[in-house]
């Protein structure tokens, strides 16, 4: 295998020819780049055989489930890999374009022991990548991408004969009969729902069919341009305009999916937009009454309420905070037992009876509608208002280069818990721990907290802020992070604020 370089320029004769790949875009839990300025066609292909030697390291049968989402380059970008995946002597099923979940599903209805997504989930237009997992329903980690980056940077892909290519048809329906079965609700719901015209527009609204549930369209055209907006339920800009729409139509919520499909937003009958981890706190309510005693995982960016909340309590929950990244949480809720993992950015992990273990927004509307309808005379804002009062921020994102943001990071946490240490308040409170599990999560006396992290999938670091008593106090946690923050000149602007 010719070993890749970064330093090839597009429209040249050797960006034809040569694989060139920058080496950040081996990120903690899967790969993204810019393309063609990060990546080429050929990079894409050494990726592939770099996947099929990692399966034949360890000793997986040679056979992988692939999907691709809707971006015009999205095709060309798999059919690259599918030819470094044939190199290497790998049987690809290629199940077509597909939202990531169902190419998850695939790994089971297939039997296939290995799959591979190309997807940039929620990133914008210009970016691609590839999310891969061996071992069902877990993805790579840290360490499986560690291996795969040195395998093929440093051109350890070895070809094989035996490849071969399948195209499978069948899929999304059998998808579909998982996710729903025969249920059908019995109350009338009306339901905003909001792809952001990204692949979730091909499943969103049959889902919605499907389960007999009144559908209010808002961007469910596929265009892959995304003319209206980026399609990340975490950001302000898409909930704001499911906002709009729920309160334009009387729909009784609305929900919204990224543009992979695997994670899902929430809105209620009011309008307000409720951040993920105060809806996994909501169906963490409504589970702990079916399975209690269970277990329940939350990413170190998520409320406190899940160790917190009385109504959980009564039901003898167990709350476990854990490393953010969709790989991180299914692997914990998968090495735990636990019933489910909610993740603030929007991943939800369904396992037990109530799904596979891996993140799928599509799940996550099917198990809504199910919790609304245990509910008949509840409204999404009552769930919402029902809760314990905090005060949180949006995730925000100030700029740091990927090749900065980790040392960077390193920094923060030294002199946030050097402020622990000595004794120092924090927005006028005592500093009861600062957990370094991911980041810094600065936990005041009173429960209320802030975080700063790295962010795993672009060049920012993450900064997320709690309080348990006022906004007040939210926004003096969050000038306290911020100003340790200021003090590195790496980092850049915030891409929103408080």
């Amino acid at each position: 295998m010719t070993k890749p370089i970064a330093d090839v320029t597009p429209n040249t004769w050797d960006f034809l020819k040569l694989p060139m790949i920058k080496p950040t875009g081996f990120r903690e839990y899967d790969a993204r780049w810019k393309f063609p300025d990060e990546i080429n066609l050929p990079g894409m292909t050494a990726l592939g055989l770099g996947i099929g030697t990692q399966m034949r390291l360890h000793g997986l049968e040679p056979v992988i489930a692939v999907g691709n989402d809707y971006r015009d380059y999205s095709l060309s970008i798999k059919n690259a890999l599918i030819v470094g995946l044939m190199q290497a002597g790998i049987t690809v099923k290629d199940i077509g374009p597909c939202i990531t979940p169902m190419a998850y599903f695939s790994q089971f209805h297939l039997n296939a022991p290995a799959v591979a997504m190309v997807t940039a989930s929620h990133n914008p237009n210009g970016w691609t990548g590839v999310k891969m997992g061996f071992q069902r329903p877990l993805t790579h980690g840290p360490d499986e991408m560690a291996e795969l980056k040195d395998i093929v940077l440093n051109g350890k892909g070895q070809p094989h004969a035996g490849g071969a290519y399948e195209f499978v048809d069948g899929v999304w329906d059998a998808y579909m009969d998982d996710l729903v079965g025969d249920f059908k609700m019995t109350r009338k719901l009306k339901v905003v729902c909001a792809s952001g015209n990204g692949t979730a527009a091909a499943f969103g609204p049959a889902l919605f069919e499907r389960l007999g549930v009144e559908m209010v369209d808002s961007h469910n055209q596929l265009d892959y341009t995304f003319p209206n907006y980026n399609p990340n339920p975490e950001a302000m800009e898409m909930l704001h305009d499911m906002s709009d729409s729920v309160k334009a139509s009387g729909a009784d919520f609305a929900l919204g999916f990224d543009g992979d499909g695997d994670r899902c937003g929430v809105v209620d009958d009011e309008g307000e937009e409720i951040f993920a981890d105060k809806v996994g706190v909501i169906m963490a309510r409504d589970l702990a009454k079916l399975y209690p005693g269970s277990t329940f995982v939350a990413d170190v960016k998520s409320t406190g309420l899940f160790a917190a909340d009385p109504e959980l309590q009564k039901y003898d929950i167990k709350a476990d905070y854990w490393k953010t990244g969709h790989s991180h949480m299914k692997r914990r809720v998968h090495a735990i037992g636990a019933l489910a993992g909610f993740e603030k950015s929007g991943h939800y992990f369904l396992a037990g009876d109530i799904g596979r273990g891996y993140d799928d927004g599509m799940r996550v509307a099917v198990e809504i509608c199910k919790l609304m309808d245990r509910n008949p005379d509840m409204k999404m804002s009552d769930l919402r208002k029902a809760l314990p009062k905090t005060w949180s921020t949006p995730t925000m994102s100030p700029y740091c280069a990927d090749t900065e943001k980790y040392a960077v990071l390193d920094r923060l946490v030294e002199k946030l818990v050097a402020k622990a240490d000595a004794g120092d308040t924090f927005a006028g409170k005592a500093i009861k721990e600062v957990v370094t599990v991911n980041g810094a999560r600065v936990i005041l006396e009173n429960g209320s907290w802030g975080l700063v992290r790295a962010s795993s999938n672009t060049p920012n670091l993450v900064v997320v802020c709690e309080s348990s008593e006022s906004e007040e106090e939210m926004r003096a946690i969050f000038a306290e992070i911020d100003a340790v923050i200021k003090t590195e000149e790496l980092v850049g602007e915030y891409d929103q604020t408080i």
